[in-house]
């Protein structure tokens, strides 16, 4: 059985009766080791005190006081955003369910970082069973932005980290210990080295093409299938279309904050401009296997899902809007 993605650190999780991932201790403690909560040398007794105590006992409870006695003030703030965050996954039966009542609720002052980290790892669990390379390296877009370039008169999606060879996050305690390399070459993913794939996963140094019609965005559109199956248990078919032309947005999600807008303009009759037709990467059509699962006044139409990538051809993907946008009677996480 071949295995990927080792550093969102699946293999350090549980699972229940119903394939959702159960929290464990040392899953926390990954994020007690991660850069920003380690305390510097410089910080104070309470701030080493309190960090030593949670790699002992990570469920351990930190009081009030605990956290105002901290010297740093961002240090303080760290460990807020930390805490609130550590109790939010303890406080559900699987970490699909904490990220399904997170991002329903409002995420808040929850770091990005973390809703991206989230996503990983249960799209890591979603996605076990899949032995088809375009399909992972396409669910890659769920939790790392993507840049986009025409290359040879194809629309090529790279991971903007590894494009720009700087990040602005610290890494993670994981890939520092799997020792994988800061640059490495980009390769587009195709049929004839899908299979390296398997070993570099977690270099995420491969780029997907995302042509209108290709295999790409089909890929993509299952990721999809799979991640709504495994959050809201609905069983969806996700087709790719390749023009936008006559679509009738009954219901549309935005598969990202530009997605949305563009959604907004077309669900209210607005012609959309060169840049913004430019801008759309991809549009999906959606429909339930299951129509009874539908809302009433949508029964019978299809949902369209709206792809699209920022001025400076960005594709930031808000995996959080499948699950808070989609017309059905039930939202009810994996358990």
């Amino acid at each position: 059985m071949k295995d990927f993605w080792l550093s969102c650190g699946h293999h350090l999780l549980d699972r229940d009766e119903g394939g959702g991932l159960l929290v464990t201790d040392d899953f926390l403690k990954l994020y007690l080791a991660r850069p920003e909560l380690a305390p510097p040398a410089e910080a104070c007794i309470v701030e080493r005190t309190v960090h030593a105590a949670l790699l002992a006992d990570p469920r351990r409870p930190v009081s009030a006081d605990e956290l105002a006695a901290i010297a740093d003030p961002d240090a303080r703030e760290n460990w807020l955003l930390m805490l609130a965050f550590r109790e939010r996954l303890v406080g559900h039966k699987t970490l699909e369910a904490a990220y399904a009542d997170l991002v329903r609720g409002g995420i808040g002052n929850t770091p990005p970082l973390f809703l991206n980290q989230l996503a990983h790892v249960i799209l890591r669990n979603a996605l076990d069973d899949c032995r088809d390379p375009l399909v992972l390296r396409a669910a890659e877009l769920f939790f790392r932005p993507q840049r986009v370039s025409l290359h040879e008169g194809s629309l090529v999606a790279a991971d903007e980290e590894k494009i720009t060879g700087t990040s602005t996050t610290p890494v993670s305690p994981l890939v520092s210990m799997l020792g994988l390399p800061a640059g490495a070459e980009i390769d587009v993913l195709s049929d004839d080295n899908a299979d390296s794939y398997w070993e570099r996963s977690d270099l995420f140094d491969t780029a997907l093409d995302l042509t209108a019609g290709r295999s790409g965005l089909a890929a993509l559109g299952k990721a999809i299938e799979i991640w709504i199956k495994h959050i809201l248990n609905v069983d969806a078919v996700i087709e790719p279309l390749v023009e936008v032309r006559d679509v009738s947005l009954i219901w549309y999600v935005g598969l990202d904050a530009e997605g949305t807008r563009i959604g907004d303009m077309l669900w209210k009759g607005e012609e959309l401009d060169d840049a913004a037709q430019a801008s759309i990467v991809g549009l999906f059509r959606l429909t339930f296997r299951d129509p009874r699962v539908v809302l009433d006044k949508v029964e019978g139409e299809p949902i369209y899902l709206i792809l699209a990538m920022t001025p400076d051809k960005i594709i930031r993907m808000k995996p959080q809007n499948l699950v808070t946008g989609l017309p059905i009677r039930h939202l009810e996480a994996v358990s």
